[in-house]
């Protein structure tokens, strides 16, 4: 009998298709480059603002959005925003400057799902694309806490009047114990280390999590565990 083929044992992936957005047209080509050399991923289009990025994704339908944040016409915040609204099956990773910036911060609000250093190494960039492609996280957790503590967590502010606090009681006590530790910055190993629980169960959880209080993304949960008052250490 014959050996099976490798792709066989590994079928072809679809390319993740890529908008790569950025007002600088030697960074924007730059990136192109380095995304579409990988074979798993296809440049599907550039935009040079927010105004030409809607216009892209609603004629490509991509995958995932690179988005520069400071940019005229129309910045990245309010193109992300209304690319979360309309197109939820499009992921916008935020291109930053610095890790602790009003812009990062300001486009998880906006419904990013993860941000960008614009110094990140070509290998970084690329597994970051394919991982918010997979509906995984790619800010480090503790990062995103970081800054999320930077910029919200000084107002001490209670839940916000979108913010029902009553979303808790939608959460099983155990749930509720891994939702208080994704707020905290916790890894999935790392509940399962402190909560004795399978990783898989803790995977159903997260996700079970993510439904029940309408989040899309590990990024987006610690920004409402935040809103709800559950702040680390606190």
């Amino acid at each position: 009998m014959p050996e099976p083929t490798p792709e066989a044992i590994y079928p072809a992936r679809t390319p993740v298709r890529v908008l790569v957005v950025d007002d600088q047209p030697l960074e924007r080509t730059g990136i192109a480059l380095i995304l579409d050399s990988d074979d798993h991923i296809s440049v599907v289009g550039e935009a040079g603002n927010g105004l030409e990025a809607l216009a892209a994704v609603s004629a490509q339908h991509p995958d995932v959005v690179l988005m520069d944040m400071r940019m005229p016409i129309m910045d990245g915040i309010e193109a992300t925003r209304i690319i979360a609204e309309r197109y939820p099956d499009t992921r916008v990773i935020a291109l930053t400057t610095f890790d602790l910036d009003e812009y990062a911060f300001g486009s998880l609000q906006a419904g990013a799902s993860a941000f960008l250093l614009k110094s990140t190494k070509p290998a970084a960039l690329v597994d970051a694309v394919q991982t918010v492609a997979s509906g995984s996280a790619v800010a480090a957790p503790r990062l995103t806490a970081r800054l999320i503590e930077h910029y919200l967590a000084p107002t001490r502010a209670p839940a916000t009047a979108s913010t029902d606090p009553s979303l808790l009681e939608l959460l099983s006590p155990r749930e509720r114990d891994v939702f208080i530790g994704i707020v905290r910055g916790l890894s999935n190993a790392e509940l399962s280390a402190e909560l004795v629980l399978a990783q898989s169960t803790i995977k159903s959880h997260v996700n079970a999590i993510f439904t029940k209080l309408g989040v899309r993304d590990r990024v987006h949960a610690v920004i409402l565990g935040y809103e709800l008052g559950l702040v680390p250490g606190r």
